[in-house]
């Protein structure tokens, strides 16, 4: 009975978290689901459920070739990101050089800088160089921004690992590139999935550059491509507008709670030694 009077307690503490968390995605659902003429109803409850909304959305807004382009954005951004981290994190952890402190405060200072503060030196750079409206510049872009917190963040859990079983294998005559491979990697995989997990969603949601840098509409990312519905129109359709919101961050909501697991894992590890 105490157990049960304690857990109750426990969550109504967490209530108002859930219902401000929540909010949002209410607040969604509700309206991508309303018909236009009962948009701005004081009723949270539609009288009839338009699904044609989703579908009129679809192909009324581009959404399914700006879902295409962020998929490829920022799949290859986490793919270079991950590339770069897990190399360079081993060594952090791995290895004492001069300088090594110096750099992992290097890498903490980086994250100080917000990407709108460095987008119209950037913007003036890729104009030289010929490089706007290319996703691949994009990219390589939402890479650097986010590799020095994979650094950080990969260097903390491989330093959990034990040296042990990486010397274990060097005696049984493996080679490093051997050993990390079949050795250390697979213990670090929730490190790599959290990784790349916070990298891909970072990239899914950047907004700034993509705005500044992609100009033309088939090379539009998904924010850029809803803010498209809003922006320079007398009327807004916001039933389509929050059913193309709904459906551009569901599905990194559903991905973040079910790799939960790894998250917690992943984050955690390191912080006690």
């Amino acid at each position: 009975m105490q157990k049960l009077q304690k857990s109750i307690v426990i969550w109504l503490g967490l209530l108002p978290v859930f219902s401000i968390t929540l909010f949002p995605f209410v607040v969604m659902g509700t309206t991508s689901i309303k018909p236009q003429a009962e948009v701005f109803s004081t009723s949270w409850f539609p009288s009839s459920i338009a699904w044609s909304n989703f579908a009129e959305m679809w192909t009324a807004t581009g959404f399914g070739r700006a879902l295409g382009n962020s998929l490829y954005v920022s799949t290859l951004a986490t793919a270079m990101t991950l590339f770069i981290a897990i190399p360079a994190g081993y060594a952090l952890s791995r290895y004492r050089f001069t300088g090594r402190g110096s750099f992992k405060r290097f890498l903490l200072i980086t994250q100080m800088l917000s990407p709108i503060v460095l987008v119209l030196g950037l913007f003036r750079i890729l104009v030289v160089f010929d490089a706007l409206d290319d996703a691949h510049v994009v990219a390589l872009l939402y890479a650097g921004f986010n590799t020095a917190f994979a650094v950080w963040m990969l260097e903390s859990y491989f330093s959990t690992i034990p040296k042990d079983l990486e010397m274990a294998s060097w005696m049984e005559g493996a080679s490093r590139l051997t050993t990390m491979r079949r050795v250390f990697l697979p213990m670090a995989v929730p490190a790599i999935v959290v990784t790349a997990l916070f990298t891909f969603v970072n990239s899914w949601n950047e907004f700034v550059l993509a705005l500044t840098l992609l100009r033309a509409e088939e090379n539009y990312t998904l924010p850029i491509q809803i803010l498209s519905i809003v922006s320079g129109r007398y009327a807004v359709d916001w039933h389509l507008v929050m059913a193309a919101a709904l459906c551009a961050s569901l599905p990194v909501a559903i991905v973040f709670s079910w790799m939960q697991k790894y998250m917690l894992k992943g984050l955690t590890a390191g912080a006690v030694k």
